[in-house]
């Protein structure tokens, strides 16, 4: 049984000392989610009490309101009692005074944040959690300075330690009461506050619920008992503790409640008995307190069966026993953490440099120039062991812009959507000259297919941009993704400022290229392309098409016998009209006058032809004709050159930006930052990483002593 307990105190130790250094390095609560005993109640239902019983000694801060406005890790450990006097130096707390009833030299409290210190006077240590508690949350916080109102919270914690031969050896933590009403100037969602506080430590597996809870009040109506079972609704890590029994009306009892008959409890319930506030004022002993419970319970009818399971001591008994269950259960996963938690805080520790910080410039920038050059063409490429799941990223986001972007806004390109039929018919009669063409003029076929492969040089350049757009959203990816820049922000800004100059200068060949390539298509129309459809090929097709359109010959009516008309007389014969006159040449010039009719004048009929000739009447047949067949023409022609700028301006940018990137950028990063003059500068740390390099290495050495 002595070797258990010794194991168990031994066990708890061990959870105080990794309270102790997770505190001590900054990290929140503890980063590793170390077992502990958190107690949860309204703020009059009597906690402060209930652990001031479970030491012995008045030590908590008491009063109206929010007492506890931070969280107080309150570290108890059995020591057993010396007949020397305990050492202390000139930076502690004064011996003790054998005097002094309140002092006792075997019993001390020791604050994390005081490092050495021993407080043998539990008074100062009272005065020590107000005054700690004030310098972090103000003695007014959370209220206007001129009123002396309710102040505000923390959730930084207090690490209290107790050393005494009276008491167990166990871990707790005193959290602020829950309070449902502002009062005075307090922020109106001190509630919130409060339980978003209470939430964070009792929401992890690894926490011990203590409730504490008002006998003299309804069960069903208690605020901590609420709050527990949000978390823990199956009770299996919840202990309740009922306070205030003593002030049950005469004829009621709890035991319906220690039997579990009401709200059950994995854990059980702890009924005692503390200090009313009377004995508080007149300063009644805990040791007397605790003889006043002793003797309640032993005498009262409904208790004094079951004295041995209740009061202050059978709780303290309890409460260890229960943590060291705790501790053992979870002890695995706690190692499998640390384990865990080394491995990332020495890969993060790697990445700044190590414990002093590699500083060697020569190494640091040849390693960083080829780290990121090599993530670079391995982005570009593919080939990278993290391909994400969800989007396209690096060079699939290029070849995106190549095959999808830029293919289909070439092929969405109409050469028609910006000449009409009515300009070709212009610029068919303009291509002529003075004398009309017999045959359909290939002039006007190069001047409108010349016009429309120049717009292709919009889409090409807007594939350049979307090209470069895609090589800086990479660069800056990479920026994030090396460690080192997290160190030296001087020296990636200016790997920043180097690589954008690159590009941008990569980008003058590539735009000529892609340029000169849509000149080359413009300057030279090759109608002799095998995929190009020719003249005759064209007016067979406009032929075939326009005879398909023209209504069918007419026949003779087999029921009356009639001819049909114009079958004879030469189209003379009285069921057909006189056929009108062919148009001149150049009749759709002119528009017909209003009731078919000229008004003739005396003399020749000739005027000077008008300042600007535009067609006026809708194309004749042969300007139908001779137009679908320039139409068939060009769609033929601009085909052929969208599919060739499709292909080719891909592999110029690809020529000339993206491979020129992959080849060239380690020579250029070279050159530009390789340079003595300016290492000292690029490599300097920031802030940021000295400190966090101090957090990190500090982190370790505490991770280190949890392992052993």
């Amino acid at each position: 049984m002595t070797q258990a307990a010794g194991l168990g105190t031994e066990i708890l130790t061990v959870i105080n000392k990794l309270q102790d250094v997770f505190a001590a390095v900054g990290s929140s609560a503890t980063a590793i989610d170390l077992p502990q005993i958190c107690v949860l109640g309204s703020q009059s239902s009597g906690k402060s009490s209930v652990l001031e019983n479970i030491v012995g000694r008045d030590f908590l801060p008491r009063g109206t309101g929010i007492v506890t406005r931070r969280p107080l890790v309150l570290q108890l450990i059995n020591r057993p009692a010396s007949s020397s006097k305990p050492t202390t130096n000139g930076s502690l707390s004064p011996k003790p005074s054998s005097g002094d009833a309140n002092i006792n030299e075997d019993e001390w409290g020791e604050f994390l944040h005081l490092p050495g210190e021993k407080f043998y006077d539990f008074n100062k240590i009272r005065a020590e959690i107000v005054r700690d508690t004030e310098a972090k949350t103000g003695k007014n916080a959370g209220c206007r300075a001129e009123l002396n109102t309710l102040p505000g919270i923390s959730a930084i914690p207090i690490n209290l330690r107790v050393y005494s031969p009276r008491i167990v050896t166990l871990t707790l933590v005193d959290l602020p009461g829950l309070t449902k009403v502002p009062v005075g100037d307090q922020p109106k969602d001190i509630e919130k506050q409060i339980r978003d506080m209470l939430m964070k430590y009792i929401t992890r597996p690894s926490a011990i619920i203590l409730a504490v809870t008002a006998a003299n009040t309804d069960l069903a109506n208690s605020d901590g008992l609420k709050l527990a079972r949000e978390v823990d609704p199956e009770g299996l890590r919840t202990i309740g503790v009922l306070t205030k029994v003593d002030l049950m009306d005469a004829g009621t009892d709890v035991v319906d409640i220690l039997a579990g008959r009401i709200i059950p409890l994995r854990l059980g319930y702890v009924p005692v008995v503390n200090r009313g506030q009377r004995d508080i004022e007149t300063s009644k002993s805990i040791a007397a307190a605790l003889e006043h419970e002793r003797n309640f319970f032993e005498t009262h009818p409904s208790y004094k069966s079951k004295s041995q399971y209740c009061g202050t001591p059978f709780l303290a008994r309890k409460l260890n026993t229960i943590l060291m269950h705790h501790i053992r259960a979870t002890l695995p996963d706690i190692k499998t953490r640390i384990t865990q938690q080394q491995q990332k805080y020495n890969a993060e520790l790697l990445s700044l440099g190590g414990p002093i910080g590699d500083n060697s410039s020569s190494n640091v920038i040849l390693s960083v120039i080829t780290e990121f050059t090599s993530e670079f063409r391995t982005t570009i490429d593919g080939n990278t062991n993290d391909l994400s799941l969800n989007e396209l990223s690096g060079g699939a986001r290029i070849s995106f812009v190549f095959h999808e972007l830029f293919n289909n806004g070439v092929k969405s390109i109409d050469p028609f959507d910006q000449v009409k039929d009515g300009d070709i018919r212009t610029i068919l009669y303009n291509s002529s000259g003075s004398t009309p063409a017999l045959f359909v003029g290939t002039t006007a076929f190069e001047v409108i297919v010349k016009q429309q492969i120049k717009r292709l040089e919009e889409p090409s350049l807007k594939c350049c941009q979307l090209v470069y757009d895609e090589l800086i959203r990479i660069l800056g990816q990479l920026l994030g993704k090396v460690q080192a820049f997290r160190r030296f922000p001087a020296l990636r800004e200016r790997f920043n400022s180097v690589v954008v100059s690159f590009f941008k200068a990569s980008m003058i060949p590539t735009t000529k290229l892609v340029t000169d390539l849509v000149a080359m298509q413009a300057c030279y129309v090759n109608t002799t392309h095998p995929d190009f459809l020719n003249g005759h090929k064209a007016m067979a097709i406009v032929t075939d098409r326009l005879n398909a359109n023209k209504p069918p010959p007419a026949v003779d009516n087999p029921k009356t016998g009639k001819l049909a008309p114009g079958t004879i007389n030469n189209n003379k014969d009285l069921d057909v009209e006189i056929k009108k006159e062919e148009p001149s040449f150049f009749g759709s010039f002119f528009s017909g006058t209003k009731g078919g009719t000229v008004k003739k004048k005396a003399g020749p009929i000739m005027e000077a032809p008008p300042a600007t000739i535009r067609p006026q009447a809708a194309l004749s047949e042969r300007e139908t004709m001779e137009t679908e067949i320039i139409k068939l023409l060009i769609h033929s022609y601009f085909n052929i050159v969208k599919r060739e700028m499709i292909d080719m301006v891909p592999k110029a940018i690809t020529l000339t930006l993206v491979n020129h990137a992959k080849e060239s950028l380690q020579r250029e990063l070279l050159e530009e930052l390789y340079k003595p003059d300016v290492l000292e500068e690029l490599l300097k740390e920031s802030d940021y990483v000295v400190s966090r390099r101090k957090e990190v290495t500090s982190m370790l050495t505490a991770l280190n002593k949890a392992e052993e």
